[in-house]
């Protein structure tokens, strides 16, 4: 951790302004001055919350939203096969509990992270992962999260580039349109071998046509290729969902850059923590990261 908490050090130094003192002078007597009635302006700050990948995978409900809560996090993304336990197989009865539990806490479950994928040239695998994914819809409505996370996985190499990512599309297309029924969304993962390259990105996006399709960024290293980072955020701006972010002390992504442009487009998505590797204190990774992530956006002081 020494150097993370370095980095941690030169990035609050830089990113948080330095507040000059206001003179008093001719200000009248503060038993003089009327109290000025409380104002409510924008929201200070980009929303911050994780996934439950590595960093809390072995965390049980009630562990996450105590964590979360004391981190500071609003919300969180639960990935399938983890401890928690929010999976197609819960019963009506257990679906209502998972709802009232994250309902009656600060923590938002705001997305469920499935596996499902569209590219095989199995027709009936390709199906399979449609219906999976509306199931995992029915879930999400059942729960109260707001979308299901899903990922093109991969460019079959045996097959034409464009063939599969109309396929990858279509699939989609059909998705998101039960997802829009729901007043949910789809929230398609920036992943896998090539399908990770935002111009493919922006071609599936287009043979889906569906407003219940989102983009869930995912802070790869591909997104500084195809004209870099900025070219590529413009691509699909206007269906950004949900960001995910790897820890913030990397070097060589741009994450300054990345939380200036998203703020440039107003963004009202989560950013998630999805750190690479397991920890064993994860609490106190998601502190570092929660500091980082407000240094970045130039806040100062502890939050509220």
């Amino acid at each position: 951790m020494p150097a993370s908490r370095r980095r941690f050090l030169a990035v609050s130094a830089c990113a948080v302004p330095v507040l000059g003192t206001v003179s008093a002078a001719g200000a009248p007597p503060a038993a003089a001055r009327k109290p000025e009635p409380p104002t409510v302006g924008p929201r200070k700050g980009l929303r911050v919350g994780t996934v439950t990948y590595n960093i809390a995978k072995d965390w049980d409900i009630d562990t996450i939203i105590r964590n979360l809560t004391e981190v500071g996090m609003e919300a969180v993304e639960l990935r399938t096969t983890h401890r928690h336990g929010v999976e197609l197989s819960l019963t009506k009865a257990e679906r209502a509990e998972v709802k009232h539990r994250f309902a009656d806490s600060p923590v938002r479950l705001a997305s469920l992270g499935t596996t499902c994928e569209y590219h095989s040239e199995d027709p009936a695998v390709v199906r399979r992962n449609v219906e999976e994914t509306k199931a995992w819809l029915r879930l999400a409505a059942d729960v109260g999260a707001g979308s299901v996370k899903v990922r093109p996985n991969a460019l079959r190499k045996d097959a034409d580039r464009d063939a599969t990512l109309e396929q990858i599309g279509k699939a989609l297309r059909e998705c998101g349109g039960a997802a829009a029924d729901q007043g949910l969304k789809i929230q398609l993962e920036v992943h896998g071998s090539e399908t990770s390259r935002l111009p493919n990105i922006r071609k599936i996006l287009d043979h889906a046509r569906s407003p219940g399709v989102w983009v869930c960024w995912n802070s790869n290293q591909t997104d500084l290729l195809d004209g870099g980072l900025e070219s590529n955020f413009r691509l699909v701006q206007d269906r950004i969902g949900q960001v995910h972010m790897r820890d913030l002390y990397e070097e060589e992504y741009p994450w300054r850059r990345l939380v200036q442009l998203l703020q440039g487009i107003n963004f009202d998505g989560y950013c998630y923590a999805e750190l690479g590797q397991p920890s064993s204190d994860g609490l106190r990774v998601l502190k570092y990261f929660h500091g980082m992530f407000r240094a970045l956006q130039g806040i100062e002081g502890p939050a509220s």
